[in-house]
């Protein structure tokens, strides 16, 4: 049995890839998988809630879940933060959590803000946008495409923006990627040899040495779901390279 219920959708915003809720009834341990995103999430646990800013993990920790909770996440596209915290600051779960302003609203900005729902989260992320709470740096997305213009701006100042707006390289945002996609494959039914052609691993020791680190299992056991992990979906998946350790 699951420990959590997922369900999540598309956003309308260009600034955020997936609004997602979970819940539960029982406690228990999970797998915190690396994820190359920041988010925000809203906790609701014993009647009170909560806002948290998180940054990328770059491997995967194990985590306890109290009984009874429920929690909304606005997870950004790379590139999209909140100035006020960068990423690299919460990276590998030094989350923060946001001070209370009343039971229905938190502190952010010197103001006070309504805790979102999972229907209205995209008119809360156009609020933090027009009040300059949040941004997003194009030239992320411009070094995802590797189309740098050289003329204008050097790969090592593009590399430098990148890790600025993510919290980390665009070669550890490559690996986090294809890990996760790889255990999203297993888990669909491909087989291992194929998934290691599909995601541009060397080889299935290759394939077995990141998926331990960033996703905390064996190919086999992640095709197997024998333990609870955190939230996988479908995104498009980094385009391969001739050498798959960049």
């Amino acid at each position: 049995m699951s420990l959590f219920v997922f369900d999540l959708r598309p956003s309308d915003s260009p600034y955020v890839e997936r609004i997602w809720t979970a819940r539960n009834e029982r406690g228990g341990e999970f797998l915190s998988v690396a994820a190359a995103r920041g988010e925000l999430v809203i906790s609701r646990y014993q009647g009170q809630l909560s806002m948290t800013v998180r940054g990328p993990e770059t491997h995967m920790t194990t985590a306890d879940c109290p009984s009874d909770g429920e929690w909304i996440g606005i997870r950004f596209k790379p590139g999209t933060f909140l100035p006020q915290f960068l990423p690299g600051t919460l990276r590998d779960r030094h989350d923060l959590t946001l001070p209370d302003a009343s039971t229905r609203s938190f502190w952010l900005g010197g103001s006070a803000w309504e805790y979102p729902t999972f229907e209205n989260a995209d008119t809360f992320v156009a609020r933090l946008l027009a009040k300059g709470l949040l941004t997003r740096d194009p030239i992320v997305d411009a070094v995802l495409r590797e189309e740098i213009d050289t003329d204008t701006l050097s790969r090592r100042s593009a590399q430098r923006h990148f890790l600025r707006a993510t919290g980390i390289t665009h070669a550890l945002f490559r690996q986090i990627e294809r890990a996760r996609h790889a255990a999203i494959l297993l888990q669909e039914g491909v087989s291992i040899a194929d998934v290691v052609h599909t995601a541009g691993y060397f080889d299935q020791p290759h394939l077995t040495r990141s998926l331990k680190q960033l996703i905390g299992q064996t190919p086999t056991e992640i095709a197997r779901m024998t333990r609870q992990l955190s939230l996988l979906y479908k995104t498009t998946p980094p385009p391969r390279r001739d050498n798959p350790a960049l």
